[in-house]
């Protein structure tokens, strides 16, 4: 996985939220030999859609596929969620995903 980083324009709000995100999410707990980024970004993904995280679902559904996760597994992911964290989250979560898949290919289907 390329190294992430929290956005920097936010340093001059919150400068250490960044370093820790920075530093301890994505340079220590990301970066453990435990789960693959893959795996990491399926858990995130999840978790993020369960709770209705929209705001930050989307930064980590590219990350998702620059992690080797297909749009047709993440696809899957989501529907199968839709049963335990409810249909509004996964339509949500699935059209986020639709707006990255057309806009990575340039299509507008």
């Amino acid at each position: 996985m390329a190294k992430q980083t929290a956005p920097q324009a936010l340093a001059s709000v919150a400068p250490k939220l960044v370093e820790l995100t920075d530093d301890v999410l994505f340079g220590d707990v990301w970066e453990r030999a435990e789960l693959s980024p893959r795996d990491r970004s399926l858990v995130t993904i999840t978790a993020l859609a369960a709770l209705y995280r929209t705001e930050q679902l989307g930064f980590h559904l590219k990350l998702a596929l620059d992690n080797g996760l297909t749009r047709e597994e993440l696809g899957e992911a989501l529907t199968h969620l839709a049963f335990y964290a409810g249909w509004p989250t996964a339509m949500t979560a699935v059209t986020q995903l639709k707006s990255i898949v057309e806009e990575s290919d340039g299509s507008a289907a």
